[in-house]
């Protein structure tokens, strides 16, 4: 997939993370359905180890970038001190197929499969180029946390 500035959206408008573990920079698409991230990948990354982004950080970025689909609802006025709890409740299946390195843009896709209230269930695939990286069925919890 081609990366077109013009369209990006900067995540940290759907999701609470920051760094150190905000590991997805920017939304390509999104609908209420399906979201398309991209991540560029530091040497200095926590999850970088022997130039390699190693599979907890796979994960850790495809959930975030699933989160997305549902945390666009807690976050669509910026302005809004609104804070949220969600984690990965289950990961159905996972297959993790290669390592990209430090200094690689990986782009990830996750797509809605089913959804009650705020837990749901996503399928979502990651890719370097056309290679694809990492491909599995994650359900999550989202909520906002209230002061």
């Amino acid at each position: 997939m081609k990366i077109r500035e013009d369209n990006m959206i900067n995540i940290h408008n759907f999701l609470p993370h920051r760094e150190p573990m905000l590991m997805a920079d920017y939304i390509l698409e999104l609908t209420q359905e399906k979201v398309v991230t991209s991540f560029d990948i530091k040497e200095d990354n926590i999850f970088v180890h022997h130039n390699k982004f190693v599979e907890a950080g796979l994960i850790e970025n495809l959930a975030q970038t699933c989160s997305s689909i549902l945390g666009q609802s807690f976050f669509e006025n910026p302005e809004a001190d609104t804070k949220v709890i969600g984690f990965i409740t289950s990961i159905k299946k996972i297959e993790i197929f290669a390592l990209p390195k430090a200094g690689d843009t990986i782009i990830s896709k996750a797509e809605l499969i089913s959804q009650f209230e705020n837990i749901c269930h996503i399928f979502c695939e990651t890719f370097y180029n056309d290679e694809l990286l990492i491909r599995a069925d994650i359900n999550l919890f989202i909520q906002e946390v209230k002061s």
